[in-house]
């Protein structure tokens, strides 16, 4: 867990400072969130092989370069509210609760199921930021409104991928980035 900044100079008009410093934790691991995820969507845009590489390796570059434009978005914010935005590598590893990204070189199908599991984790998380953010910021809860929009239509680009024709997703029940893996190779197999 980040640790929380004591005291801020400035706040945003019609904010109070207690707000704000809570307001800046939450975007901090956000921002770390979404700094981890840019980096992980460029690792599987290089690691990615197989029959479906050119389909993937270009779906992929788009949601990096907008998750990319949500870090600045989080940042700039922080930094109307007074707060001091972290986006060093070192900060990241030390904040977050979560591991690296585990797939190396894969399948397409590999790393599209271990990537919905990644974005079902940032969606989650966002979500309860959202609406951690309702009665104190609606202006940052509305940014987080629209780059949840932007998250959900990613995943929903993944998940297009591992559904059968019968609108089953080999990811579900999956808990860890492997296991998606897996199911979603099994999957893929089997499908004609």
């Amino acid at each position: 867990m980040p640790s929380r900044p004591s005291d801020i100079s400035y706040t945003v008009p019609g904010m109070n400072t207690q707000d704000s410093l809570g307001i800046i934790e939450v975007l901090q691991m956000r921002l770390h969130s979404l700094n981890d995820l840019h980096l992980t969507l460029k690792h599987v845009h290089w690691n990615v092989v197989g029959p479906h590489f050119i389909a993937v390796h270009e779906m992929i570059d788009p949601q990096v370069d907008q998750v990319r434009s949500m870090t600045d978005d989080l940042a700039e914010r922080i930094s109307t509210l007074g707060g001091e935005p972290n986006g060093t590598p070192g900060a990241l590893v030390e904040q977050r609760s979560w591991n690296d990204y585990s797939i190396g070189r894969a399948e397409a199908i590999e790393h599209l199921g271990a990537l919905d599991l990644v974005y079902t984790s940032v969606i989650k998380d966002h979500r309860e930021a959202m609406q951690s953010t309702e009665t104190s910021d609606p202006v940052t809860q509305d940014m987080l409104i629209e780059q949840l929009r932007g998250l959900e239509l990613f995943q929903w680009f993944v998940r297009a991928h591992l559904e059968s024709s019968g609108g089953k997703l080999s990811t579900r029940g999956a808990s860890t980035e492997s296991g998606a893996a897996g199911q979603a190779a099994d999957q893929a197999r089997t499908q004609p």
